[in-house]
C-alpha cells in the first residue's frame, strides 16, 4: 500500500521574524527574509496561533502607542505605512490580538475563521475597511523561494503606496495543501491601487503559474459608532473606506 506523503512547507516566519516589541531596535531581521530553516526548532504540534505581519506606523507616531503586553505580539514590517487615519490607527491596535480560530482556516469561512469578535475599538468611532483573502494550493513543482521574493517585494511596494494595514498568512494543510491569506486595508481604492504596482503585476504572473487553486474572496470589516465590535460580511459593490 502507497502511504500519501503530506504535503510540505518551509517553516512559518513565526519562527524567527521580529515582533513590534522590537520595533525600534536596530539590526533586527527584516521579517520577509528567508530565515534558515533549520536553525528553528520544529513545533511538537500543528501551528495554530500564527501572529499578523502589521504594516508598521508612520515615523512620527510613536511605538507608545502600540498596545501594553498583548498575549501574542504581532510580526512588524521594516517598511512604514505614510500615513493612517485615526479609526484605522484604532484598527491597528486592535489587530495586534488577532488570530485564527480553527487549523482549518484555509476552508472556514472567513467570518469564522478568525477572531473578529474579539476586536475592541473605541465606542465613538466610526469605519469600514477592505478586507481580500487569497484560497490557494501550490504545485508541487512550484519554486517557494521565488514567490517569497515577489511576495516580498509586493508587500513593500503596497505599504509604501499606503492603505495596507494587515498581511496575514497560515501554513498549507498538511492533507489537501490548502491555505489561506488575507489584507485588510483603509479603503478598496488603496486596494485596487496596488494592483497595478510593477512589483504585485510581476508577482501575480509568477503566480498564476504556480498555484494548482487560487481564488479571491471580498469583504467589508465594519465598526459602527456606539458599538466596540466590528462585523465582517461579503462585499457587494461599491467603494469601501476613504
Amino acid at each position: 500500500m502507497t502511504v500519501p506523503v503530506p504535503f510540505t512547507h518551509p517553516s512559518h516566519p513565526a519562527f524567527g521574524m521580529k515582533t513590534a516589541a522590537s520595533l525600534e531596535q536596530p539590526g533586527s531581521r527584516d521579517p520577509h527574509t528567508i530565515p534558515n530553516f533549520d536553525s528553528f526548532p520544529v513545533p511538537p504540534a500543528p501551528l495554530l496561533y500564527l501572529p499578523p505581519l502589521l504594516s508598521s506606523l508612520p515615523a512620527h507616531i510613536s511605538s507608545e502607542h502600540l498596545p501594553e503586553s498583548p498575549e501574542h505580539r504581532p510580526l512588524v514590517t521594516e517598511t512604514r505605512l505614510p500615513d493612517i487615519d485615526p479609526t484605522s490607527l484604532s484598527l491597528h491596535k486592535a489587530l495586534h490580538r488577532f488570530k485564527p480560530l480553527t487549523p482549518h482556516y484555509a476552508t472556514s469561512p472567513y467570518g469564522e475563521a478568525f477572531n473578529w469578535s474579539e476586536l475592541r475599538l473605541p465606542v465613538d468611532e466610526e469605519r469600514e475597511w477592505y478586507c481580500v483573502v487569497f484560497r490557494s494550493k501550490r504545485k508541487a513543482e512550484s519554486d517557494g523561494i521565488s514567490l517569497y521574493d515577489a511576495d516580498k517585494l509586493a508587500h513593500d511596494e503596497a505599504i509604501r503606496n499606503g492603505g495596507l494595514i494587515l498581511y496575514w498568512y497560515g501554513i498549507p494543510n498538511q492533507e489537501t495543501g490548502m491555505n489561506l491569506a488575507t489584507c485588510i486595508w483603509q479603503s478598496r481604492k488603496h486596494a485596487t491601487a496596488a494592483n497595478f504596482g510593477p512589483h504585485h503585476i510581476k508577482a501575480m504572473r509568477l503566480a498564476a503559474g504556480a498555484y494548482e487553486v487560487y481564488t479571491l474572496e471580498r469583504y467589508k470589516l465594519q465598526k459602527v459608532k456606539g458599538a466596540v465590535g466590528v462585523t465582517i460580511e461579503p462585499f457587494e459593490g461599491g467603494e469601501v473606506g476613504w
